[in-house]
């Protein structure tokens, strides 16, 4: 072989080397795309490699003569060999790994030293701990958007995204790195891209629909505050009337020491100028609501707790100053919330002794209860603890204020942290109140007072509330007597409407049993009796309702109420129409039938052919066909009920409800047991399940109630 071969191979042997150590080089780097890039070119090496061992035809040249190997580099067909070069590569898998999970540690180590400073407002020290943990482990997604939220703090919004980014590379689903994007995309005032990040979020987890939109909400917002600025600015600089008086009346408002009411007067002149979104974009861009903080006179009207006729009128004037600027502005609203000295001193506007300044103050408080942004912020921003002593107290004189107020109410219940909020004071200030209303109906006007024990009801969907008014023995006293003073002995009905609400408050209390309810329980089923026999049909089904709720936790209640016939008045009912009664009527039957053979017997001899019961179990409500199902059951052990029953063809309903498929299992459970007993009961109708083939099915509920 001459020189010249000889140099070329040697030549292609070193090429070879070095290409065989630049991938693992490649696949040991910490950089994502290159370890990607690696990879790429080591399958298609391998690939390459294993097509030439398979040439045979290929000349070969006999290299015994000349040793062309450097001392320093493994024999070329040992590195070319695919089998030893996977061996390396595996070999070099391994000690990557551990110096991988080194590094990690590393990484987290740093990562936590980050989240320290952080916590500590030390931002820039955190992304310098950030960062170092980066350069350990560069694919470490939590440390990107970590640093992220670090840049949105010193207001780097341009390295947020480009973290968040980074993060997102890493997982492309990564909620947190979207999250601060569109955070700082917010901040740049980039509404679209910031909007396009939490539907992406959406897309990822529909389970964050409330968290999107609300943000998406903060979004829209803020693009429609600046729009609404801009806007004002065009206005005020092209000379417009409305926006110029507006800028002139807020700095003669700010002149010092004039009288009240020249103050007053202004401020009623710049209430009218309150016409759109544009004045009220001035307003707030002029510093409108530091009016208080800027005019001395104003300042001290405003922190005095007596006032004469004139502060009065100054007052007033405020107050609606404040109505036109937040009518349907939310940035205002805010703004508004967000004032120390209106946060602190609008709780106590609602306690003044000028009712002027109390229909106002709830005026304005509604202006936020008509949209679910306001009402969030009210309660964000606001002590509402004793908003409910408060507005119930308005009650007492029923004018224009108290129907404010408890339409107020009525728009904050659902609200779950006034509903919190309202825990502290209800033992103390609220429930001593509606007890009193109560025991002073005949003062008050009905409407009101049934609107205030209806919020009381829906006030208990909070279960720390419920507790608090089930364990009060004279809340449940005042119920008691007040149901009295509405239904006279079953001969007239007083306060329907009250009567109505107050069944209502007392289905929600019993929903939390306690020994004070048993003891109370066969005073309530008795005056639930009675109520059976008013004329109005909703006051009726709540009373229905309520016995549906006493009589499952007191034995002693049931057994009385079995005496005085109960049986045969919820037969009546299902006979009648009423979807909501049937579902407690049925429920009645169950528990009495459950407990009681005199019950069963009476539920048979009303109903011979179990035809109200056959009718329920046929039902789609699930609850209502469970109940029937476990009626029937319980009547199978009456002697002679299922021989009654030969000419129904009863086994077929049954099995039909206990192989049907339902999200609950009462029905197919229950139409199973009563199946087993029925044909216990008549070997009749064993025959009938067997030409059905009707043990399969039965076999299997069975062992699904037996958890096989």
């Amino acid at each position: 072989m001459s020189k010249e071969h000889e140099e070329q191979d040697l030549q292609k042997f070193l090429r070879d080397v070095d290409e065989v150590t630049n991938l693992i080089q490649g696949l040991n780097s910490t950089d994502p795309s290159i370890q990607e890039k690696a990879t790429a070119d080591t399958e298609k090496r391998l690939s390459s490699t294993a097509v030439k061992c398979e040439d045979k035809q290929k000349p070969t040249v006999d290299r015994t003569c000349i040793n062309t190997r450097a001392p320093d580099f493994p024999d070329q067909q040992e590195t070319m060999n695919p089998e030893s070069f996977m061996a390396v590569l595996e070999k070099d898998a391994k000690e990557r790994a551990r110096k991988r999970k080194h590094n990690e540690a590393l990484a987290n180590a740093l990562k936590e030293k980050g989240n320290d400073a952080f916590s500590k407002g030390d931002y820039a020290l955190a992304i310098q701990k950030y960062t170092e943990g980066l350069k350990k482990q560069k694919d470490m997604q939590v440390l990107y958007t970590n640093r992220a939220q670090a840049y949105i703090k010193l207001q780097d919004y341009e390295k947020a995204i480009s973290d968040c980014d980074w993060a997102l590379r890493c997982d492309e689903k990564c909620i947190k790195a979207l999250f601060h994007m569109g955070k700082a995309y917010l901040a740049q005032k980039q509404y679209s891209k910031s909007r396009e990040c939490y539907l992406k979020i959406l897309d990822i987890d529909p389970g964050k629909e409330k968290l999107c939109k609300d943000y998406i909400h903060q979004v829209d917002l803020e693009e429609k505050r600046q729009h609404e600025e801009e806007r004002a600015m065009e206005e005020l600089e092209s000379g417009k009337h409305t926006a110029v008086s507006v800028k002139e009346l807020l700095q003669k408002l700010r002149i010092p020491d004039e009288n009240i009411l020249y103050y007053a007067d202004g401020i009623r002149l710049l209430t009218a100028l309150m016409q759109d979104c544009t004045e009220q974009a001035l307003f707030r861009t002029n510093n409108g609501f530091s009016i208080i903080n800027d005019n001395a006179v104003v300042q001290r009207v405003f922190h005095t707790k007596t006032k004469s006729p004139d502060e009065v009128e100054l007052f007033i004037s405020i107050l609606l100053l404040w109505q036109a600027a937040c009518k349907d502005n939310e940035e205002n609203q805010r703004l508004l919330l967000t004032h120390p000295d209106v946060n602190l001193q609008l709780p106590s506007l609602l306690l003044s002794e000028v009712p002027k300044i109390q229909e106002e103050c709830l005026a304005l408080l509604s202006l936020y209860a008509e949209t679910e942004n306001g009402r969030i912020l009210l309660v964000r921003h606001l002590d509402t603890t004793r908003w409910l002593h408060i507005f119930m107290s308005f009650i007492k004189v029923f004018d224009s204020r108290a129907r404010c107020a408890l339409k107020l109410l009525t728009s904050l219940v659902p609200e779950e942290k006034f509903k919190i909020q309202c825990r502290i004071k209800l033992s103390t200030e609220a429930l001593p109140l509606f007890i009193e209303l109560l025991s002073s109906a005949e003062t008050l006007n009905e409407l009101g007072l049934a609107h205030c024990i209806a919020i009381m009801g829906d006030m208990c969907s909070d279960v720390v509330i419920r507790m608090q008014m089930t364990e009060s023995p004279d809340c449940w006293q005042a119920c008691l007597s007040f149901l009295d003073e509405c239904w006279n002995k079953g001969k007239a009905t007083r306060y329907p409407e009250c009567l109505y609400a107050l069944l209502g408050l007392m289905m929600n209390l019993s929903l939390e049993p306690n020994l004070l309810l048993q003891d109370l329980a066969i005073e309530i089923s008795g005056k639930c009796m009675s109520l059976f026999d008013c004329k109005e049909g909703r006051i009726v089904t709540r009373a229905a309702g309520l016995l549906s709720h006493i009589l499952p936790i007191s034995p002693e209640a049931r057994e009385e109420a079995i005496k005085d016939g109960v049986v045969r008045k919820m037969i009546r009912f299902l006979k009648a129409d009423g979807k909501i009664t049937h579902g407690y009527a049925m429920k009645i039957l169950a528990v009495c039938a459950k407990s009681s053979q005199e019950a069963q017997e009476e539920i048979v001899k009303l109903d011979k052919k179990c035809k109200i019961l056959l009718k329920f179990l046929r039902s789609e409500n699930e609850v209502l066909a469970g109940n029937a199902a476990f009626c029937l059951g319980r009547c199978f052990e009456v002697p002679g009920a299922a021989t009654n029953l030969l000419d129904v063809d009863i086994v077929r309903i049954l099995l039909k409800v206990a192989g049907r498929d339902a999200q609950r299992t009462s029905a197919q459970e229950n139409a199973a047991i009563a199946l087993g007993k029925l044909c216990t009961a008549d070997a009749r109708h064993t025959s009938r399940l067997r030409e059905l083939n009707g043990m399969a099915v039965l076999n299997t509920s069975l062992k699904h109630m037996q958890g096989f």
